[in-house]
């Protein structure tokens, strides 16, 4: 069985506390991603998703002037590399979130999304038809 560590994304996207959301919204645009760790020095402080953005869009009048640290997620959720892809489905599903943060030994080492994970229980469900 597949874990959480062999489907994650492990390059960590990222972007400081102090940027913009526009900034975040065309890093996310560019890169085909729907979430950005947010770092505060060299720590991790929160990350900020699609949803974050919307939000903030729909609820801020000015919202080119607001910062990832003002509408970011935090504390960052995450779940253990070595935990199961069903695990991670379902605490996304408890949270009513789509990114998880993925750790090995207390340290982020990637991040899972709801669409990786759909790519593999897709893959999965082929193998048992």
């Amino acid at each position: 069985m597949a874990t959480v560590g062999q489907l994650m994304t492990r390059h960590l996207s990222t972007i400081p506390e102090n940027a913009t959301i526009k900034q975040a919204a065309t890093y996310m645009h560019t890169e085909h991603i729907g979430s950005l760790l947010v770092k505060n020095g060299e720590e991790f402080s929160g990350i900020i998703t699609e949803t974050d953005v919307v939000r903030a869009v729909a609820e801020e009048e000015d919202v080119l002037g607001i910062s990832v640290a003002q509408v970011m997620s935090k504390p960052i959720l995450s779940v253990e590399k070595k935990m199961s892809p069903h695990y991670a489905r379902d605490l996304m599903a408890d949270k009513r979130i789509r990114h998880l943060a993925v750790t090995e030994d207390g340290k982020i080492v990637g991040v899972i999304s709801a669409r990786d994970l759909l790519a593999y229980f897709k893959t999965v469900s082929k193998e048992v038809s």
